[in-house]
């Protein structure tokens, strides 16, 4: 896939998606349920206490306010909807609060539900499925060699153990990583290898947006033709499995975004990305409208 050239990798990826995913597209949508002060120190994010970033604090939100972003992510198309919770994982008494916020959610909204609450155990994951949580979302970031350089306060292995107890929990699994963190194509590679491995449900790739105060601020742009490839690459690997394009697509890809869907994507983030504002939803569907064909 390296010495293919691009065109071509774009062509083959694309024919592989209309063969395999016979023009399914998805939209999900995220909400930062917890924002702020988490002990970890991955490089790339805003909301680690280690960092002088502009990033707000705020312990978890009420049901009310969770259940009203919901039902405005479901009104804009979502079929997904992930509460998302900053620090290193959720205590017991957070799981409890998380469940019944799941539960009021699939009682009161007919959207689809996904968690990302950071380490947790097979045991706090089954109460959530229990409440209606249907997929666990936890990124293994970049690949396990190249890991160390980005994250030093907890091991790779505990995401993958993360992903394997929420797979016990029968939950399905959403798992993908960052583009642009100073990896080289065979950490992207690897990813792709690791992601096989834990047989996960649908892909995230997301690409840094470098925020001021984090490590990894003055990072430079990644170039469009690698985003692409790296694209090309996952959904040759696989064929049948959701790939969604979610943080830093705007400002990574701008008029180019398009290239993306054609290069194998089938999935788009809607609604912001935690403490990055993403396009307006609007603009986003008559992007689809326009340009993929959706509606």
């Amino acid at each position: 896939m390296l010495d293919t050239s691009l065109n071509e990798l774009i062509f083959r990826a694309n024919a592989i998606k209309n063969a395999s995913r016979k023009g399914l597209f998805e939209l999900c949508s995220i909400y930062n349920i917890k924002s702020g002060k988490c002990t970890e120190d991955c490089s790339f994010c805003a909301q680690s206490s280690r960092y002088k970033t502009d990033s707000p604090f705020y312990p978890i939100k009420s049901v009310d306010e969770v259940c009203f972003a919901a039902d405005r992510a479901k009104k804009a198309g979502a079929i997904r909807f992930s509460i998302v919770a900053s620090g290193k994982g959720a205590t017991i008494q957070e799981i409890e609060i998380y469940a019944s916020i799941i539960s009021k959610i699939r009682a009161e909204i007919d959207i689809k539900l996904c968690a990302s609450l950071g380490i947790i155990d097979t045991n706090s994951l089954k109460i959530l499925k229990q409440a209606g949580l249907s997929r666990y979302h936890h990124n293994i970031e970049t690949s396990q060699r190249f890991y160390p350089e980005i994250v030093s306060s907890h091991p790779f292995e505990d995401r993958a153990r993360t992903i394997n107890n929420a797979k016990k929990a029968g939950l399905e699994i959403c798992a993908g990583g960052i583009l642009n963190l100073g990896e080289n194509w065979d950490d992207r590679l690897s990813m792709i290898d690791t992601l096989s491995g834990l047989d996960v449900d649908s892909i995230p790739l997301n690409i840094l947006v470098p925020i001021p105060g984090t490590p990894l601020e003055t990072a430079k742009p990644i170039e469009i033709k690698d985003i692409l490839r790296t694209i090309a690459m996952f959904r040759i690997s696989f064929p049948e499995k959701l790939i969604i394009i979610a943080g830093g697509r705007e400002a990574s890809l701008g008029d180019f975004q398009s290239l993306a869907y054609w290069a194998g994507a089938d999935g788009m983030m809607i609604g912001g990305y935690l403490t990055i504002s993403g396009n307006e939803t609007s603009k986003d569907v008559a992007f689809m409208e326009k340009f993929l064909g959706l509606s």
